[in-house]
């Protein structure tokens, strides 16, 4: 059986072969959810094939909002017998199993066979009759399901949509018929919510800071984020060209922005790893470069359709050669809306290459959230005018704070000159080691501005616990769950969560673990990359830490079974 969760939760998990529209059925049941008012977060397993193998989607949701994945499962829907057998031991005891009519129930105390052949004679709506069958049992409301279904499928075509509403009808029908012993939740007033994948938020978050340019080779789970990024194109004006491979399009984005574009480029670990010249390309040059770097297992290709945080070393020491960057690593789909748009601002501000690190189950899991607030997010800093035609200008000017007055070349009267190799400052190509050692410092100058926007990492809990948990990017929800389950009134425990991971002010956050008891560091990477960077930073060592690195999505069990095991649950 599965573990304890909150009474106020209840977790439904429909699994079966790529290809019977699982995440389809996931995502409506999802945002009807999120109408309904219920706080909603949802994950997905998804084997690396086009048709076929196990696929399980589960909707994690409750009348408060759910920070991270849930455990035991409430409701299975199995659309094969494999993934009765798979989750079978997740499901709780009050918990309930649907599955088809020709499926084998031995060994279950409570399941339900839906009779699919009988009910509908296409086998393409099976899974909208059990979606009717799931929203009948949560006792969501008729229109607010069938508005759902209803905007997924459109009106283009009549007929489908029609096929579908009769057989979302045909399985609250039936389910009806039926008088299952299952409880669902109360009613949640949470209205007024959006539900968005990170990926979708990332997007959104760049197309509010005005991102109008993206360049990307496909590459899971990174190129949902151009996909968003192309549903928007005609109405936001971006434009997004699929190039011939990762160096070209990283490259066509440095083109891009040299000619005045706000460029963003999305991509994983493999792709982001032959992008490396062209991020020391965009340092020397001092073009904004905005990558966003989707991470999933490697090395190699890895797995390529899972989770992990293994890319943190990646991103901080990507390109060669020595020149300022900026890391910034969303913890939840909010922050994937606010930090890609200050993402974009550094990197333009700082005319500097600005990594935003996300990972397989940030940007793909769906979340519902309040509507993002434009209004906060700031413009981005804008090249300058070439009207004034300015005598000697110096496009790497040596200035004070290292930033270079930028103009765009062809826009105005001015002679914009730019190299790859070392240049003076009016961008011819020079060996002189006076200029070499004066561009190198005035490049290297640009972290100390960078230092004085980094966002600080967020604490909670008592002043000197006697557990701190450290969490970066997308481990954020699960440990702050976890804390506050550990918590009591003989344990004092609190966390501390960094969105940006480079570059580090120790001053901000040094203090917090000096003052606690023990310090855990919570990650999904082997080798505790974020740990060994903080060492390297500060000299605080963190010796005792949690980490994952088989694919799959850190939570609450997993994190407690890791304490308990080491004697600090």
């Amino acid at each position: 059986m599965g573990s304890d969760k909150p009474q106020n939760r209840l977790q439904v998990r429909i699994g079966g072969e790529a290809g019977q529209g699982l995440e389809t059925v996931g995502q409506m049941l999802a945002k009807a959810l999120t109408r309904s008012g219920y706080g909603v977060l949802t994950t997905q397993s998804a084997m690396s094939r086009i048709r076929g193998g196990h696929n399980y989607f589960s909707v994690y949701f409750g009348t408060e909002q759910p920070l991270a994945p849930g455990g035991q499962v409430d409701l299975l829907a199995a659309f094969t017998q494999e993934t009765v057998e798979i989750h079978q031991d997740r499901v709780g005891e009050r918990g309930l199993v649907l599955l088809g009519e020709d499926m084998d129930t031995q060994g279950m105390e409570r399941s339900l066979q839906i009779p699919f052949s009988q009910l509908v004679e296409e086998k393409i709506v099976y899974n909208v009759l059990a979606l009717g069958v799931l929203a009948d049992l949560l006792k969501l409301d008729t229109e607010v399901i069938d508005s759902v279904v209803r905007d997924t499928l459109g009106s283009r075509h009549e007929e489908l949509l029609e096929n579908n509403l009769q057989a979302l009808q045909k399985g609250r029908e039936w389910l009806q018929s039926q008088s299952p012993d299952f409880q669902s939740l109360g009613t949640s007033e949470q209205k007024d919510r959006l539900t968005v994948s990170g990926s979708q938020a990332v997007a959104l978050g760049a197309l509010a800071a005005g991102v109008n340019f993206c360049s990307f080779y496909p590459m899971s789970p990174a190129t949902s984020i151009a996909i968003n990024l192309v549903g928007h194109a005609e109405s936001a004006g971006v434009v997004v060209e699929q190039a011939e491979d990762e160096i070209a399009a990283v490259n066509m984005a440095i083109g891009a922005t040299f000619c005045g574009a706000k460029s963003l480029v999305p991509t994983s670990g493999g792709g982001f790893a032959l992008m490396g010249e062209g991020v020391s390309l965009a340092g020397m040059t001092e073009t904004p470069l905005l990558i966003v770097l989707a991470q999933r297992p490697g090395p190699a290709t890895g797995l390529p359709t899972r989770t992990e945080q293994g890319d943190l070393e990646l991103a901080l020491h990507s390109g060669h050669g020595e020149f300022p960057r900026a890391i910034i690593a969303p913890g939840n789909h909010e922050e994937c809306f606010s930090l890609s748009g200050q993402a974009l601002r550094l990197a333009e501000r700082y005319q500097s290459p600005v990594i935003l690190l996300v990972d397989q189950y940030l940007v793909d899991s769906i979340r519902s959230v309040p509507r993002f607030d434009i209004e906060a997010l700031q413009d981005p800093v804008q090249p300058g005018s070439t009207e004034q035609g300015q005598e000697g200008y110096e496009r790497f000017a040596l200035t004070e704070d290292g930033i270079s007055p930028r103009l765009i070349p062809g826009a105005g009267q001015d002679l914009v000159v730019a190299d790859s190799d070392e240049h003076t400052p009016e961008g011819h190509i020079t060996e002189d080691r006076r200029v070499r050692t004066q561009m190198v410092e005035k490049r290297l100058k640009k972290m100390e501005g960078l230092r004085s926007e980094v966002i600080a990492p967020s604490y909670q809990g008592p002043d000197e616990p006697d557990l701190l948990l450290v969490s970066w990017g997308s481990s954020q929800g699960v440990v702050q769950e976890t804390a506050g389950m550990l918590h009591s009134e003989s344990r004092q425990v609190a966390t501390l969560h960094f969105s940006q991971v480079w570059p580090l002010v120790p001053e901000q956050f040094l203090e917090c673990l000096q003052r606690a008891g023990s310090v855990i560091s919570v990650e999904s990477n082997a080798t505790g990359q974020f740990a060994g960077l903080l060492r390297r930073e500060t000299g605080f060592e963190i010796s005792q830490q949690v980490l994952r690195y088989d694919g799959h999505p850190l939570t609450t069990d997993f994190i407690l079974k890791k304490l308990e095991d080491s004697g600090l649950a």
